[in-house]
């Protein structure tokens, strides 16, 4: 479940709140959240849902680049761990790189973990360029995940970075799986998704869902849609589902820059 953009109106907050519950209720125990998102208000409000519940959660947050110090790190984790109403963070995120060098991000996570504070560590937005030179980093190797925008409409990962995370088993995690709620309102995709007995967003989830090492984090406040989201898992793609979504919207035919949101 995806925290973004969740924490920043009064008028929607119970509903937020109760939609993250059902979400742990229906077996959804993966949480992301950052500093960033609202500044600071999502992580409140997550730490509001999962008060009592910490147990059953898999908490991811981030820090931002330009805190990545070895000291701003450690100060910017104290802060998220104070907004979440917890003792230790699941897995703490490099959001996207800055100036700070990767040795001194990755030297502060390593303190973090030792001291408990975070139980693994990883990063977001990083292209292939910047994983091979994270990688030559003793600490870069323990990375847990890189999470990136991908989704039906943007696979330029495919082509190179995607394959060298799995040779060297890195998960992603993707973001905005359904293109910030743009992609159901293409014609071709949602008469693909009425043909085939689904909705649009259940068709772009479970075409992540059946990639091998793909963690998909879809975001909303509702409960509605929370259910419908959950619905991909009931019904996967088959082989021709796939075969057909590769022809309405075909992987890049070679490399391209990373997009990002």
């Amino acid at each position: 479940m995806g925290a973004w953009n969740i924490g920043n109106s009064a008028a929607t907050r119970a509903e937020e709140i109760a939609t993250l519950r059902l979400g742990l209720d229906l077996g959804a125990r993966l949480i992301d959240t950052a500093e960033m998102y609202g500044e600071g208000r999502s992580e409140e409000l997550v730490g509001e849902a999962i008060a009592g519940r910490r147990d059953e959660v898999f908490l991811v947050s981030k820090v931002l680049p330009e805190n990545a110090s070895r000291a701003g790190t450690a100060a910017a984790c104290e802060r998220s761990l104070t907004r979440l109403k917890t003792d230790r963070i699941d897995l703490y995120l490099l959001h996207w790189r800055g100036g700070i060098p990767f040795a001194e991000t990755m030297d502060a996570f390593e303190a973090l973990r030792n001291a408990g504070k975070i139980r693994h560590y990883g990063v977001s937005n990083l292209d292939l360029g910047d994983m091979r030179a994270l990688w030559k980093l003793p600490a870069g190797r323990a990375v847990a995940a890189n999470q990136l925008l991908y989704n039906l409409t943007r696979r330029g990962i495919e082509v190179d970075l995607l394959p060298w995370l799995r040779e060297r088993g890195v998960p992603v995690m993707a973001y905005s799986p359904i293109e910030q709620g743009r992609l159901p309102g293409e014609k071709k995709f949602a008469e693909f998704a009425r043909r085939h007995g689904r909705t649009p967003a259940q068709v772009a989830l479970a075409w992540l869902l059946a990639k091998d090492g793909v963690i998909v984090i879809p975001k909303t406040g509702r409960r509605e849609r929370l259910q419908e989201n959950l619905g991909a898992l009931e019904k996967p793609l088959d082989a021709a589902q796939l075969a057909e979504l590769d022809r309405l919207y075909p992987p890049p035919a070679g490399p391209r820059p990373l997009d990002m949101l």
